[in-house]
């Protein structure tokens, strides 16, 4: 029998981690968030507490959590802060994957990783502690994705890239092979990024611009 799980978050991010846990069977305790979207009902039913500290309540031997906070670039530090927090309070985070992902048995997953539906993680990839790999990602062999990322959905990661802590790869961008990513850094949604990147900076997607054809190539 699956410890109970206490999901830290009420929102988006954490709806979609409630209807994996209940896909999966794993008894859910309650839902710790200061406010809880009670329209949505995936949330319906479950015992809803308001503070953080609601966790402390719960034996740490007895039960495990999932964090609902999502991650958006430059707003991170909650997530992050709330797996800190845990951890040294001696809370281990579930690592979550969708029945609806493939990852490989070769793969390697961090503690508290959560694996969306229809990703898709290739042999020989770890991915560290506390990331992301959102709806329809595509990692390839032999990558090395550091904790408190997030592979935001449908990005594509070529083999044997090696990204940092904290970085943040936007919807549909492209990563290709051997390309290293420096902590703090984000590439843009849709960018194709070729080079490896210093920590703390952005990489834009190019931009693309529109203007009535005369006939002609200038």
């Amino acid at each position: 029998m699956s410890k109970p799980v206490l999901v830290i978050g009420g929102g988006g991010h954490a709806s979609v981690l409630v209807e994996m846990l209940k896909q999966l069977k794993y008894p859910i305790a309650a839902i710790i968030s200061p406010e809880i979207d009670e329209t949505r009902k995936v949330l319906q039913g479950i015992k809803h507490q308001l503070k953080d500290d609601a966790v402390l309540s719960y034996d740490c031997k007895e039960v495990v959590l999932i964090n609902g906070i999502g991650s958006l670039p430059g707003n991170s530090l909650l997530r992050i802060d709330v797996f800190k927090r845990f951890k040294k309070l001696g809370y281990t985070f579930l690592t979550l994957v969708s029945p609806h992902a493939i990852v490989s048995q070769y793969a390697e997953l961090g503690e508290g990783v959560q694996v969306m539906p229809s990703a898709v993680i290739q042999p020989g990839t770890i991915v560290g502690a506390n990331s992301i790999i959102n709806t329809a990602v595509s990692i390839e062999h032999d990558c090395t994705i550091g904790m408190h990322n997030h592979i935001a959905p449908g990005a594509v990661i070529c083999g044997e890239v090696v990204t940092a802590e904290k970085v943040h790869i936007g919807p549909g961008a492209v990563v290709i092979q051997s390309v290293k990513i420096a902590e703090n850094s984000v590439v843009g949604a849709g960018a194709y990024l070729t080079k490896n990147i210093e920590e703390n900076n952005i990489v834009y997607p190019c931009k693309v611009i529109i203007k009535k054809f005369n006939g002609k190539f200038t």
